[in-house]
């Protein structure tokens, strides 16, 4: 039996990042990884499209938390004691600079996540941290204050054990048999499969600022989300049109705080989609007065709103109008259909597909069985959790990573002690 001062199971980002932390907090302590790959920190590589979003330009608490449709309530407080500032800080003092783009969501200066990935390996090999891939776990027992991992590669005892898994089904089954509860996973951010006339054949189109409100009235469980986003589910922002539906910020937001909700419908669902914006009567009367400034001239060459013309054609034809009509000629119900189609066109969902390589999914630890002081196991001393093992979940933009630097880094604090 190998024995080991500290354990981190997952050579993940929460992993890599409390291992180092604990190391350079207190270098008299063994620390080993254990990777179940052949490789370590491959989401890490993938993410961002390979640029690696490791954080968000938020910096006050109360509204970075907002982006967590689970964990919200928990990650006040650690967000006091680390976050983006302390992400920034960290990096760059390793020699990693990081960027803020136009939406908020920072990269490290050279646009690569090799850069993040080779501060990882150099801190690790730095301060001693040993780490072992190929090793599988295959149980975790715990016998008086020693937890005892089995491996496919070994036996390893240690006192305390940092379980960095990200969302493993076998893992979460692991920590069932020690008593933990686990919240059934379901995928989080996704895009939506519509089938359409109305955006057939335009991929690629982005509509800037778009509102949407998911259908059939849509109540979200209590305690699934915040009181904000109880009453109706909703979101604004960019959307892009895709092969196969609807993507972008506006619908990767209401994927994440609806995921419980549309998992249980099946992905079988209806949005409506203001894209201008406006509200229906002031955008009828917009078209009124449209009608008497451009009277000579078709309405389908007659692009308004800002909106992307070929978007523009698809919406006239849905208003029982074809390419000819001129606004001179448009009756109250074509007036009325326009301003219907720009203000809350219906949309059917059926269907999901992942949102690039970057899975995450809504579910893990049930988060009451959690000390968020420590992120301390309050069935197990010793037991700890980072990042996407707990039933913690963000919307897209950096958010997820600053979760698992925060809880990594908070855990590292309390075992270096």
């Amino acid at each position: 039996m190998i024995e080991k001062d500290i354990i981190i199971v997952g050579g993940g980002a929460a992993g890599f990042f409390a291992a180092i932390n604990i190391a350079e907090q207190n270098p008299d302590l063994k620390v080993a990884i254990l990777e179940r790959g052949k490789e370590v920190l491959t989401k890490v590589k993938v993410s961002g499209g390979g640029r690696c979003n490791v954080t968000h330009a938020e910096f006050i608490p109360q509204e970075l938390v907002q982006n967590y449709p689970r964990g919200e309530k928990e990650l006040l407080g650690p967000f006091h004691k680390f976050m983006t500032g302390d992400t920034i800080e960290w990096f760059e003092k390793r020699g990693v600079a990081l960027k803020i783009e136009d939406d908020g969501r920072m990269f490290p200066v050279s646009n690569s996540s090799q850069t993040i990935i080779d501060c990882f390996l150099n801190e690790a090999e730095k301060y001693q941290v040993e780490v072992l891939m190929n090793h599988s776990v295959k149980s975790i027992q715990k016998e008086a204050d020693l937890f005892e991992i089995e491996t496919t590669q070994g036996v390893f005892s240690s006192k305390k054990i940092l379980i960095a898994t990200g969302s493993n089904p076998k893992i979460w089954k692991l920590l069932e048999d020690l008593g933990h509860t686990v919240s059934q996973p379901v995928p989080s951010l996704f895009t939506f499969n519509i089938k359409d006339e109305r955006i057939q054949d335009i991929p690629g189109v982005v509509a800037l600022n778009v509102e949407i409100t998911v259908l059939n009235n849509f109540s979200p469980s209590k305690g699934e989300m915040s009181q904000r986003d109880r009453e109706v589910l909703k979101s604004e922002g960019p959307l892009l049109i895709t092969h196969w539906g609807m993507s972008a910020p506006s619908i990767l937001k209401l994927s994440a705080f609806g995921a419980i909700e549309f998992a249980k419908r099946d992905y079988k669902f209806e949005i409506e989609v203001n894209f201008i914006r406006q509200a229906f009567e002031d955008c009828l009367g917009f078209l009124k007065t449209l009608k008497q400034d451009l009277a000579k001239k078709t309405v389908f060459k007659s692009t308004q709103f800002d909106l992307p013309k070929r978007l523009w054609h698809k919406l006239v034809l849905a208003s029982n109008m074809t390419a000819e009509t001129r606004w001179a000629d448009l009756n109250k119900a074509q007036l009325e259909a326009l301003a219907g189609q720009l203000t809350k066109a219906v949309f059917n969902v059926d269907g999901k597909s992942t949102f690039k390589e970057e899975f995450v999914t809504a579910g893990g630890i049930n988060l009451k069985e959690v000390n968020f002081k420590t992120f301390g196991s309050k069935l197990h001393k010793g037991l700890y959790f980072a990042g996407e093992v707990l039933n913690i979940d963000a919307v897209t933009g950096g958010f997820n990573f600053q979760n698992a630097w925060t809880g990594a880094y908070i855990v590292a604090q309390n075992i270096s002690k």
